[in-house]
């Protein structure tokens, strides 16, 4: 058995920057058993696979540890592969999802992704939150993954996080903020639990941080900066119960996976 494998930098304008992803096209699908396998062998934060459906595609993701309900950087790199690589020529891409349907655009290097918004609600501030950062955080909140606002952005640059505090939260994860000089905010976003201590730029966090902010600052367009090591650029925006999350992807690598049966 062979299977495609492309690794693209996705929210990168160049290489070695952005949020690598694999990504797996598929004619059907593979066991879940062995979907799992291919992603833990990836190591990377997630692997994209999809199949054929109608007109369009579905889509599933895997981290190195488990299947996920939604991943960003995954669905602008599988993208990427179908409109650069496979030469889809669709003025729309729709994904058939755990989360719903999600629609990608394209817009010369500009992917721009269609998914629903997760406003986050006000919650106390956990006492893993206070063991796991040195600054303390001024809000908190919780949809998918809990937000932790900080005062300063430096107090998100800065931060070095207790893992094993993080592993104790019962979401998915957990996503730190504040407002900046250069840009509209930034944020950074640790799921160890998943076997991601920190992922470099996170697509799906966005559906909770735009209208987070949109509710703070009255405006409902943003440009952000993830602000981890490898960093990454995009813009999101807030329309309706919809968030438009947009960026640039590159490619690393392509080649095939062989396994025997």
């Amino acid at each position: 058995m062979e299977i495609s494998l492309y690794q693209i930098d996705a929210f990168a304008s160049e290489l070695f920057t952005g949020n690598p992803a694999a990504v797996c096209p598929l004619d059907e699908w593979l066991p879940d058993g062995l979907m799992q396998s291919v992603a833990e062998e990836n190591n990377l934060s997630e692997t994209a696979f999809f199949v054929p459906k109608g007109d369009g595609f579905h889509i599933r993701w895997f981290t190195p540890k488990s299947e996920v309900d939604l991943c960003g950087h995954a669905t602008l790199a599988a993208a990427y592969v179908l409109y650069q690589i496979l030469g889809c020529r669709k003025d729309k891409i729709e994904f058939d999802s755990k989360s719903g349907i999600l629609t990608v655009t394209q817009d010369n290097e500009w992917l721009t992704m269609d998914f629903p918004a997760q406003p986050p609600v006000s919650c106390d501030i956990p006492e893993e939150i206070g063991k796991a950062f040195t600054a303390a955080p001024i809000e908190c909140l919780k949809s998918e993954d809990l937000i932790a606002v900080f005062e300063r952005e430096a107090d998100v640059e800065s931060a070095s996080p207790d893992f094993n505090e993080l592993m104790k939260l019962d979401l998915r994860g957990v996503a730190i903020t504040a407002k900046s000089d250069r840009w509209d905010f930034i944020a950074r976003f640790f799921a160890p639990k998943y076997g991601i201590p920190e992922d470099p730029v996170t697509g799906s966090a966005y559906t909770q941080l735009a209208p987070y902010w949109a509710s703070k600052v009255g405006t409902k367009r943003f440009r952000v900066k993830q602000v981890s090591t490898r960093g990454g650029e995009l813009t999101c925006e807030c329309v309706g119960d919809r968030v438009f999350i947009s960026g640039k992807a590159v490619k690393f690598l392509e080649g095939k996976i062989k396994i025997q049966t």
